[in-house]
């Protein structure tokens, strides 16, 4: 007999990883055991620290807010899941109850996948397994704790183009250094110093490993007192130990390790605790086996001393981002690794470029990075927006102190040319004399805009503003941000001119509710997703940042976020703002990397109904936001 609801669930699940990596028979058996769950706006599927069910989502329609209870007992969105996106995936694995609460944002529909049949149906495919690695190492379904622990990189993230790697026999240690269940802490200890080890291996008479000692293990249990230094080794050993077989996979090597929480795997003779021990394998071998993950990305780029090797590791960055957005990792994580990438990419053309000059600088300088960069949202190559802000000197070495940091700034930027971000057609870099100038020329220039603003004062604003720090003395640019807001509070006819300039773009959406599409030879019939949507939304949380006084935090979203903080009456909007911000942002993203563009130009007719669905769903609060803006700023008369 025919199964419609499971058919009907699998042509839904077969277009998102990671069931599209199933074959259809597999996938059928996994969406018989699916079940669906309807949920009105405001109900709750799971709540911050309850056990874990057996059960992992994904959501059908509507969609789903992943939040938590922060110190001050605000609420906090994590992130909304959308159709297609899976979560509640983490703690299955991990054996672990909940970090975040689970609640629909608006009438919803849900699927329960059973978690045990799941892993049944999926075991033995190696695909899976890394999409299962990817989620739980970064973990993509549990934001709150990567960011909770600061831990940004994980040394366990596979690329995609490093998929013959993943699958591999993994490259382990072939003579650990083990010592004998009768010895002492001493003399393992002794054994461990001089062989330069952070752990050793202990084993039983006939080999067979039986226990673990690490650094760790001698610091919280003998540094502290709790056992003597002639303890013997299985009163402090971490048994039992966790095994594999010789012949395993990078891939294997890290699954285990995520799922265990563990640094070290023994390879015995037939991958059990029952054999002789042959090997151990480390996360440091894995990672050394790999060679393309932030961490490493970071290494390679501080050690290049040549702008082709530093192209070649920022180009690394780009694979590691087509993998990123192809699991599915949320785009909060993907920014900051790609940020930092990027700012490290600069740092080091900085210091390449100073090596090459004459002399050392004169005097403390700034190198801060303009727009996309400076608001830490550049995921995709674009131009640069970058300026020098040098201290003062006196008149009569103005000249020679500027023409210097002028040579230095053209040898950088035509080496981050050369790594791939674009010249400035507008010449907004650091290399331009009207952009390399001292920090009271740089107060006279932002005062002479605020108090005197007219359209090219505030164009030039809008780039201006998003500044941040990358390299030098990040006092100039504290200085300079503080006589800003300085400046602002002399005026409010500025900010009329920014709230204009914010809702200068037309409604995303035209007559019948239909994307508003461009009329031009060039782009006729195409979405300016950048223009229409992620544009207005970056100069609304500008202009509500600087009018609330907000220093310090220049990324969009979180610029949202602040302010729904601060005021909680637009805090449905604003965190509304901020999840449609973050997924235009992932959306134009994978576009650029399917078109090889820079993702900005869409044609809608291309997209699938589900992908026009989720985008619709974000042009909402472009709209409102824009409309809040006139009321506040009252700019009905001012146009």
């Amino acid at each position: 007999m025919k199964n419609s609801i499971a058919e009907r669930v699998l042509d839904f699940l077969i277009k998102y990883p990671p069931f599209n990596l199933l074959s259809t028979q597999d996938l059928f058996e996994i969406s018989k055991e699916v079940s669906i769950i309807y949920l009105e706006k405001g109900d709750t599927l799971f709540g911050k620290g309850d056990a874990a069910k057996s059960d992992f989502y994904m959501v059908r329609n509507g969609g789903v807010k992943l939040s938590h209870t922060t110190l001050d007992n605000t609420q906090e969105i994590i992130n909304i899941s959308d159709a297609g996106d899976v979560f509640g995936i983490r703690p299955l694995i991990a054996k672990e109850n909940y970090k975040l609460s689970a609640t629909a944002n608006e009438e919803s529909i849900v699927y329960a996948i059973p978690i045990n049949k799941f892993t049944s149906v999926t075991k033995n495919n190696a695909r899976i397994n890394k999409f299962l690695i990817t989620a739980f190492a970064t973990n993509a379904y549990d934001p709150y704790t990567a960011e909770e622990n600061g831990k940004i990189f994980v040394d366990y993230l596979p690329n995609s183009s490093q998929d013959i790697v993943n699958f591999q026999t993994a490259n382990y240690t072939k003579k650990p250094i083990t010592c004998h269940l009768n010895s002492t802490l001493k003399d393992a200890a002794i054994k461990m110093r001089d062989h330069k080890i952070g752990c050793i291996i202990v084993i039983d008479d006939h080999d067979k490993p039986v226990g673990i000692i690490t650094n760790s293990d001698i610091k919280n249990k003998i540094a502290t007192g709790l056992f003597p230094i002639e303890t013997a080794v299985s009163n402090i050993m971490t048994s039992p130990v966790i095994t594999s077989k010789k012949d395993l996979t990078v891939a294997d090597g890290q699954l285990q390790m995520i799922k265990h929480h563990i640094g070290h795997l023994c390879i015995t003779k037939d991958g059990t605790v029952n054999t002789k021990l042959v090997g151990v394998l480390n996360h440091h071998d894995v990672l050394a086996t790999l060679g393309n993950n932030p961490t490493v990305i970071l290494k390679e780029i501080k050690r290049a001393n040549r702008t082709k090797k530093l192209r070649s590791a920022r180009l690394k960055a780009n694979s590691l981002l087509k993998n990123y957005l192809e699991q599915n990792i949320p785009v909060n994580h993907i920014v900051k690794i790609i940020a930092q990438v990027n700012d490290a990419v600069t740092v080091r053309a900085i210091e390449i470029a100073l090596k090459k000059m004459p002399t050392n600088p004169p005097v403390k300088f700034s190198w801060i990075a303009l727009g996309s960069q400076g608001r830490k949202e550049q995921m995709l190559f674009t131009d640069q927006d970058n300026a020098i802000i040098f201290e003062d000197v006196s008149s009569d070495k103005y000249e020679e102190t500027q023409t210097y940091f002028l040579e230095l700034a053209k040898l950088v930027t035509k080496s981050l040319n050369k790594v791939g971000f674009e010249y400035c057609e507008a010449d907004m870099m650091a290399s331009n004399p009207k952009w390399c100038i001292s920090i009271s020329q740089w107060k006279s220039q932002f005062e002479d805009w605020i108090l005197h603003p007219d359209e090219k004062a505030i164009l030039l604003s809008s780039i201006f503003f998003d500044f941040s720090p990358i390299y030098g003395e990040d006092a100039l640019a504290e200085e300079l941000s503080d006589a800003i807001y300085k400046a602002l509070e002399q005026t409010s006819i500025f900010f009329k001119f920014l709230g204009r300039d914010a809702i200068k773009n037309p409604s995303p959406l035209g007559f019948f509710k239909q994307f508003a599409v461009e009329k031009s030879r060039e782009q006729k019939d195409l979405f300016n997703i950048k223009n229409r949507t992620i544009m207005p939304l970056v100069d609304a949380a500008r202009l509500l940042t600087l009018q609330n006084h907000i220093k310090g935090i220049n990324n969009t979203s979180d610029r949202f976020e602040q302010l729904a903080i601060l005021d909680p009456n637009s805090k449905a909007l604003y965190h509304s703002c901020s999840y449609a911000f973050k997924a235009l942002s992932k959306f134009k993203t994978k576009q650029g990397i399917l078109h090889n563009d820079s993702g900005k130009f869409i044609d809608i007719d291309s997209l699938t109904k589900e992908e026009q669905l989720k985008l619709r769903r974000c042009l909402k609060p472009v709209h409102e936001i824009q409309e809040v803006l006139k009321i506040r700023f009252d700019l009905k008369n001012f146009m």
